[in-house]
């Protein structure tokens, strides 16, 4: 029957500052969007002190990371030349495939783009196109590629290679790891953009699309010399 059922009772909804929500729920709410913010920003951040350091920019792949994490040359210093003192007093200095020494002092007026690489790595392999392209399209206006061939067991290998893609660039081969050292390269491709003053501009790690190093070069070509006023 009707009135055998159990009444039905409402409770008042207790309201909060906003709508049903208590002050100490907007505040632990709140907290939570704030770690999850910070916890983001950690994660997508790259490692290490960014200002005025490495560019991480523009990438097609992933490097290939050979080494740990180390801190690296920054935007703003001179790049080392490739003849490396050593602890026994003696030097290295890098060669490239022919047998003839590389050096930086000889491209100041140029834009450089260094490039440290290995045959073997597939980000690597996927990048060669852009640079042999990028070479050839701006050496009229004062680009000089240098690749350097890091981690390779034999100068004949990478010769092989730089046959078989037609590199009409630079190539040294640094079979003892000193200018790779040097430089403090832990992945591979690493990429320095070097001005004509010889000064670092930009420094990427991973390969690099062809807008994005095309605008790189751009940057860093040497200024046409001024016309005499007549």
């Amino acid at each position: 029957m009707a009135d055998e059922r159990p009444a039905f009772t409402h409770t008042k909804q207790r309201r909060g500052l906003i709508g049903p929500f208590t002050g100490r729920q907007l505040l632990f709410g709140f907290g939570a969007v704030i770690v999850a913010i910070v916890g983001l920003t950690i994660v997508t951040t790259p490692l290490g002190n960014t200002a005025g350091g490495p560019v991480f920019e523009d990438p097609l792949g992933t490097p290939f990371i050979i080494g740990p994490a180390v801190e690296g040359l920054r935007v703003g210093d001179i790049a080392p030349d490739f003849d490396v003192p050593l602890d026994d007093g003696t030097s290295y200095q890098l060669h490239d495939l022919d047998g003839n020494p590389v050096r930086l002092e000889d491209l100041r007026g140029k834009a450089v783009w260094l490039n440290f690489f290995a045959t073997w790595c597939p980000p690597c392999q996927g990048e060669t196109p852009i640079l042999r392209d990028l070479a050839e399209r701006y050496e009229d206006q004062g680009l000089e590629v240098v690749g350097v061939s890091v981690q390779e067991t034999t100068a004949d290998d990478v010769h092989a290679y730089a046959e078989r893609y037609q590199l009409p660039y630079t190539i040294g081969f640094d079979g003892s790891g000193h200018v790779f050292h040097q430089y403090r390269v832990y992945a591979l491709p690493t990429q320095f953009f070097i001005d004509p003053d010889g000064r670092i501009r930009y420094i990427a790690q991973g390969p690099m699309s062809e807008e994005g190093a095309s605008q790189r070069i751009e940057s860093i070509l040497p200024k046409p010399a001024a016309s005499p006023s007549s």
